[in-house]
């Protein structure tokens, strides 16, 4: 089985080194970048599985970065920021980020949420690509089709281009449309958080699953959650 390539893009030469070792102790393939314009160059040049970004980093910050890359791949992003309550954080996530973890971080606790993140890209170093909550077939909500065997998705006939953590968002709306589903519920199903965690992550993965597939599609339940609008919505 193939090792795990990581980019990691830190400016701090001590947090640098660390995690990489840690990374390469727990088995990944670690290729590491002190700053934004280095990070995208590597991204471009080796295809990594997976990027860790700084928020805070010279040349090209992390939030830039992470566009930069969204507008080429799907690869999961996490990003790293000092702070949990700073708005660098919604500004990573709404660039097209997976998560985000807050330094200092407990190595476990990256650990746990890299492969958290790989599990849902179903990519080998994380889990089995076939996990999601859907059993199959053509799902239709008014323009929007749902192929959950084809992962695919459809909205007035055109494609839409989802990232695998929007798609797995989406399957869990369609496979119970019309139920509420409390953040809560889907950052344990979606992020696999078996605790809980930020639920801005939520929030920010709805508004750009929303810009997708139609705003009106998901409707905010206050006080409770979300749901997929039924067949006829």
């Amino acid at each position: 089985m193939a090792e795990t390539h990581v980019l990691f893009v830190e400016d701090d030469d001590v947090i640098r080194e660390a995690t990489q070792l840690a990374l390469e102790r727990d088995g990944f393939r670690v290729t590491a970048m002190p700053d934004g314009l280095s990070g995208l160059d590597s991204f471009r040049a080796r295809r990594p599985d997976i990027a860790l970004l700084d928020v805070m980093l010279p040349g090209m910050d992390g939030v830039s970065l992470c566009r930069r890359i969204r507008d080429e791949s799907t690869v999961p992003v996490i990003m790293l920021s000092a702070r949990a309550d700073s708005i660098d954080v919604v500004l990573g996530l709404e660039a097209g980020a997976d998560d985000y973890v807050t330094k200092p971080f407990d190595g476990s606790v990256l650990m746990a949420r890299i492969r958290a993140v790989l599990r849902r890209f179903g990519h080998a170093g994380g889990g089995e690509a076939g996990d999601g909550p859907a059993d199959g077939g053509l799902l239709v909500f008014g323009d929007l089709e749902v192929d959950t065997e084809g992962m695919e998705v459809r909205r007035g006939g055109a494609p839409v281009a989802l990232t695998p953590t929007e798609m797995r968002l989406l399957l869990e709306f369609s496979s119970a449309p019309g139920t509420v589903l409390s953040r809560d519920k889907l950052l344990e199903r979606v992020w696999d958080y078996g605790w809980g965690g930020d639920t801005r992550v939520v929030d920010v993965h709805v508004q750009r699953l929303r810009a997708k597939i139609g705003q009106d599609r998901i409707e905010t339940v206050r006080g409770f959650g979300y749901k997929l609008r039924g067949q006829g919505g």
